[in-house]
């Protein structure tokens, strides 16, 4: 039911896109808004910065004619995913930031509630957790710098070499051929008639390798809306294309099918393609600007997808692309 709200939704912002008039005064400040011309000078900036990051341009049919030809969107490819976001998130009571808003508000997982912190779980399990005496006294035993150990080593007033008898003569244990039997250089090589081990697939063997997923990132400039769109898609470590629920799994879940959904690209064809919906980023940008110049700075527009690459990273915690440079929200000029 939800993605045919979504397929709607973006039918109907399409539309509204195209009737859209393109935006041609500055409003970043006042709003959070960006013009063609600036959302360009603010690639220029990631694309000089962060040279992993690049301009495309797309399938020639889709060309938008408000934005330079060779500058269509912003693409940087193979960017590692090692871990899902199910093994990382947080796992507790969640707070509604944005009670009314139409489009479902805002979740802040990592709510604390004060009034609970007397009767937290985690303050009960570590009441429940119990030592073993026994293996606590086998450790202390068997560690070298227990006094123990020592005073028995002195009792004894012979090192423990002496108890080994006299030491192999070299000459001998190489007249033996033992030493050629354990040559390192020849330890991992198999032997003449040893036939290979079949290889089996560790996901079937069910072992600790890692495999990693890469992703393919897209900015464009939505005219709607007059912010950057982020746009990804996912592929596993043979480079095949993942399945919608396979890429779900990296988005946090609290934004999955609401915030992030599944829509056509506009600049190419092709399956559609996961995109962070840029109905919050004018006001996020905005409430930054706020800050900033609160705090005696001033943010110019060419900074804009810096910041932007940042604060979307909530929504695709495990995707590793900011490799941007710091920024300092309180004062940067």
């Amino acid at each position: 039911m939800q993605n045919v709200l979504n397929s709607v939704k973006g039918t109907a912002l399409g539309v509204a896109e195209y009737l859209t008039p393109v935006l041609k005064e500055s409003k970043f400040r006042e709003t959070g808004v960006l013009t063609p011309e600036e959302f360009i000078a603010a690639g220029d900036h990631l694309t000089h910065h962060c040279p992993t990051w690049s301009w495309a341009v797309g399938d020639e049919s889709k060309i938008k004619p408000y934005l330079p030809k060779d500058k269509q969107f912003l693409i940087t490819r193979n960017v590692p995913c090692r871990r899902r976001c199910k093994q990382i998130e947080f796992v507790g009571e969640e707070n509604l930031v944005e009670e009314n808003d139409p489009d479902g508000g805002w979740v802040e997982t990592h709510h604390y509630n004060p009034d609970d912190a007397g009767s937290s779980g985690l303050e009960d399990k570590v009441c429940e957790m119990k030592l073993d005496s026994s293996r606590i006294e086998d450790e202390q035993a068997a560690d070298m710098d227990d006094p123990r150990n020592l005073e028995d080593g002195d009792a004894d007033g012979d090192d423990g070499d002496d108890e080994d008898g006299a030491a192999i003569d070299m000459d001998e244990f190489e007249e033996s051929g033992l030493l050629e039997t354990v040559d390192p250089s020849n330890a991992l090589l198999p032997a003449p008639n040893e036939k290979p081990k079949a290889v089996v697939s560790s996901e079937v063997e069910g072992d600790s390798v890692v495999r990693t997923r890469t992703y393919d990132l897209h900015i464009t400039y939505d005219k709607y809306y007059q912010t950057p769109r982020l746009w990804v898609i996912g592929y596993d470590e043979n480079r095949k294309l993942l399945s919608v629920e396979q890429m779900y799994d990296d988005v946090s879940q609290d934004h999955a099918k609401k915030t992030v959904t599944m829509e056509t690209h506009p600049h190419l064809p092709g399956p559609n393609m996961a995109s962070v919906h840029p109905c919050k980023h004018a006001d996020i940008m905005k409430k930054i600007i706020q800050t900033v110049e609160e705090g005696g700075g001033e943010l110019g527009v060419h900074m804009y997808l810096i910041i932007f690459l940042k604060f979307v990273q909530t929504v695709i915690p495990t995707i590793e692309y900011d490799f941007t440079q710091n920024f300092n929200i309180t004062n940067h000029k």
